[in-house]
């Protein structure tokens, strides 16, 4: 029995490996672009696993990309809640604790709404507000985990992907420009970009490029909002099962286990007692599973197919992100 289960795990994981390797291959050239030319290191891995998309039809790599956009995915999901402590939290008070939970309520039940009178599937607005209300891509992810097998899914996921990329990338220009003109303090300034800026590189960069204040607000406000991704995939998973069966006759689970994993990587990270080196590896890990994830996802994908998706989802997306600025800045009045 031993013997048969492990010639099963070695040929498994022998069909899983070519795949793997690939997108691995993919995510560290995204990243040394990344590095060299200050683009969002998700969208180049997009783009560099799009223009290899020939590999997932390939018998030797397809079954590896779709272990590594699924499961890679997953375990790098989860491990985002090391980058999260009940302590940063409260640090801040109940003003940017409320204003994080009522920018990501209000921005993804407004995107539902918008997307279905667009003529999208509502789904496709909690896809999209999720990834701008709460953490760009990852978020995006995320909720395209939880959610029931589509055949439009993926293609969704990626457009997301790369829209909430872009447009974190000029957020980081833009924003700053605007916390200026605002003549916001360095605290303040520190809760707007935390709570507009997609993705939390892009958050860190224009934070610490206005001070060292704005830049340590921001990013707890900004980990305050990846810390929503829990409460979100639950309700996700809670309105797929109430929607029944997907497409393989199956019911996501009501928590999936990398939401559990998130949870729990939280609460101990919490506890002060994780050494810095590795809290710092394992988020460091995190990241290179979202991006070799995505690489794969990138494969999977056609050029030809985003091409198709119109001028409506990116009306939408941008729609989305000045709601959101707006609306950040009108809690921002009433509450600061």
């Amino acid at each position: 029995m031993n013997s048969s289960m492990f010639v099963g795990l070695n040929l498994r994981s022998r069909e899983l490996l070519p795949g793997f390797i690939v997108s691995v291959v993919v995510a560290a050239a995204a990243s040394f672009l990344s590095e060299h030319y200050g683009a969002p290191v998700m969208l180049f891995a997009l783009l560099l696993g799009m223009g290899l998309n020939f590999l997932a039809a390939d018998s030797k790599c397809k079954a590896g990309i779709e272990f590594t956009a699924r499961t890679v995915l997953r375990i790098g999901i989860a491990l985002l809640g090391m980058r999260i402590t009940l302590g940063q939290i409260t640090a801040l008070g109940w003003q940017p604790i409320a204003l994080v939970i009522t920018l990501v309520v209000v921005t993804i039940s407004v995107s539902v709404v918008a997307a279905k009178m667009l003529g999208f599937q509502r789904l496709f607005g909690m896809l999209t507000g999720g990834a701008t209300a709460i953490c760009g891509a990852s978020a995006a992810l995320a909720l395209s985990a939880a959610f029931p097998n589509h055949p439009q899914k993926e293609k969704a996921t990626l457009f997301t992907v790369i829209g909430v990329s872009a447009l974190s990338t000029l957020a980081m220009i833009v924003y700053p420009m605007i916390a200026n003109w605002l003549e916001l303090s360095p605290q303040a300034a520190g809760v707007f970009l935390g709570a507009t800026i997609h993705d939390v590189a892009q958050v860190v960069g224009a934070g610490y490029s206005m001070s060292t204040e704005t830049g340590d607000t921001a990013t707890v406000v900004k980990l305050m909002r990846v810390a929503m991704l829990l409460p979100v995939i639950v309700c996700a998973a809670m309105i797929t099962r109430m929607q029944g069966a997907d497409s393989t006759g199956q019911r996501p689970p009501l928590l999936p286990w990398f939401a559990v994993g998130f949870l729990l990587l939280a609460c101990i990270n919490s506890t002060g007692w994780v050494p810095v080196v590795v809290q710092g590896g394992l988020n460091e890990l995190s990241r290179w599973c979202l991006v070799i994830a995505i690489s794969a996802l990138g494969m999977k994908t056609q050029l030809k197919e985003l091409a198709s998706v119109g001028i409506k989802p990116i009306l939408l997306m941008v729609g989305e992100s000045v709601f959101l600025v707006l609306l950040v800045l009108t809690l921002m009045h009433w509450w600061f």
